[in-house]
């Protein structure tokens, strides 16, 4: 636990495949926290690694993510922070303890999951100028929720196939008991 946190802080990663609403859900879960009057602070970890080019070896970054969200998820909590929330991908439980580590509380990983039906067609509506990207996506969407549904690194699952997202956003809160 960070030495300075509050005793009772926690982070949440909302972890899923591409286009499956990890942002939008976590803004959302961070809304429902602020109307409950709870201090908290919502990251896209994507931000933290974006850095190029990536080093030999760590295709995506995660070093630097890790070294920065480590700097961030301390400033948040010495400023009162007791809920993190955050949006990204972890595909390995050694993936999930490094970054339990980085944030220096407890962490809870929520999986959100949609057909991938319907995570291509939000795809293909981000993505509808730039094919090249579009099917990179496509791809990386397929191939990450086969290897999330091998991991077993959540702690409850949420399917946003047919949800809204204030109601997912409520689902999360509840599977996390953060209510």
């Amino acid at each position: 636990m960070h030495s300075d946190s509050p005793w009772n802080a926690q982070a949440l990663l909302v972890n899923g495949t591409v286009g499956v609403g990890k942002t939008t859900v976590a803004e959302a879960v961070g809304d429902l926290l602020a109307d409950a009057g709870v201090s908290h602070a919502v990251l896209d970890l994507d931000w933290l690694r974006k850095s190029w080019p990536a080093p030999p070896g760590d295709r995506f970054n995660s070093g630097m993510l890790l070294r920065n969200l480590r700097s961030i998820a301390g400033n948040y909590l010495d400023a009162g922070a007791t809920r993190l929330v955050l949006a990204g991908v972890v595909e390995h439980q050694n993936e999930r303890k490094k970054m339990a580590d980085a944030v220096g509380v407890d962490l809870t990983v929520c999986w959100l999951r949609a057909e991938l039906p319907v995570i291509h067609r939000r795809l293909a509506q981000r993505h509808d100028k730039e094919p090249e990207a579009l099917q990179w996506h496509l791809d990386r969407s397929a191939e990450l929720d086969a290897i999330l549904s091998r991991a077993a690194v959540d702690d409850f699952t949420i399917d946003t196939t047919t949800a809204s997202v204030p109601d997912a956003a409520v689902s999360v809160i509840k599977a996390a008991n953060w209510q």
